[in-house]
């Protein structure tokens, strides 16, 4: 029997993180997924150093894949240095791969990078996310929303 998974990630050291993907996406799901790196990749993530923005995940001969996710360069690196902007692999369950494949193909979902994290045992994760893009009218919305609920807690605070 499968070992069920846990409600929420075990995120000790987050690297990197792509929060305007919640405003320009509505999100689906969550999985939480291995990444394959080089050696260089692993310190260069350790010292923090990751981009995510313009980063997106795809499904290619069974596998998923990293696009464009910037690692800088390891600054200690010497000519055995990775590629910044190479492709990655990430690692996840036949399943799952299944289901994001099926989601993306009829659907017209997009996987995009939710965070790049270290997790308690040390392992490079990222949080990926099977969303679906918002119109312009429905971002619009949510800034409205946002700026409502900010002012009905000033409101609140104020009246005590």
């Amino acid at each position: 029997m499968a070992r069920p998974k846990p409600a929420t990630f075990d995120k000790q050291k987050i690297v990197a993180d792509n929060r305007k993907v919640r405003f320009d996406y509505t999100i689906e799901d969550t999985f939480e997924a291995g990444l394959a790196l080089q050696g260089t990749e692993v310190k260069a993530l350790r010292a923090g150093e990751a981009s995510i923005k313009e980063s997106y995940a795809e499904v290619r001969d069974g596998q998923v894949w990293l696009v464009n996710a910037n690692i800088p360069e390891y600054s200690h690196g010497n000519r055995l240095n990775h590629e910044p902007r190479r492709p990655r692999k990430l690692l996840l369950h036949a399943r799952e791969i299944e289901k994001l494949f099926g989601a993306v193909e009829r659907k017209g979902m997009t996987l995009v990078p939710l965070s790049v994290y270290f997790n308690s045992t040390g392992r490079a994760k990222v949080e990926l996310a099977l969303a679906k893009g918002k119109q312009a009218h429905d971002k619009r919305q949510a800034t409205k929303d946002r700026d409502w609920q900010r002012d009905k807690a000033r409101l609140m605070r104020e009246r005590g």
